[in-house]
């Protein structure tokens, strides 16, 4: 089934470059892209990386996919399990 993944997430990469709306969608879930990237690199699936971080697979997936707000210990915990730091940026609006 990883393997699925992989060929998923390896789709969704050769999209995101040739569509804009796609890239401007992406950049929405780009701390969900971040976590995959970097979980995969480390050849961590979803569940036991859930498991090093102490929660159930579902919350990676959630995180994964965008569709959960986690709170910042939670994503401290997946930062230090996957060898990465977080970084916040506020950006004044052009307006």
């Amino acid at each position: 089934m990883e393997g699925s993944k992989l060929l998923r997430f390896e789709a969704w990469e050769a999209e995101k470059i040739k569509v804009p709306d796609f890239l401007a969608a992406a950049e929405e879930l780009e701390f969900g892209y971040q976590v995959t990237r970097l979980r995969m690199v480390k050849g961590l699936t979803q569940a036991h990386l859930a498991e090093m971080v102490g929660t159930r697979q579902p919350s990676i997936a959630r995180l994964e996919n965008g569709t959960s707000a986690p709170s910042l210990s939670f994503l401290s915990k997946i930062a230090k399990v996957l060898g990465a730091k977080i970084e916040f940026k506020l950006i004044p609006d052009s307006k």
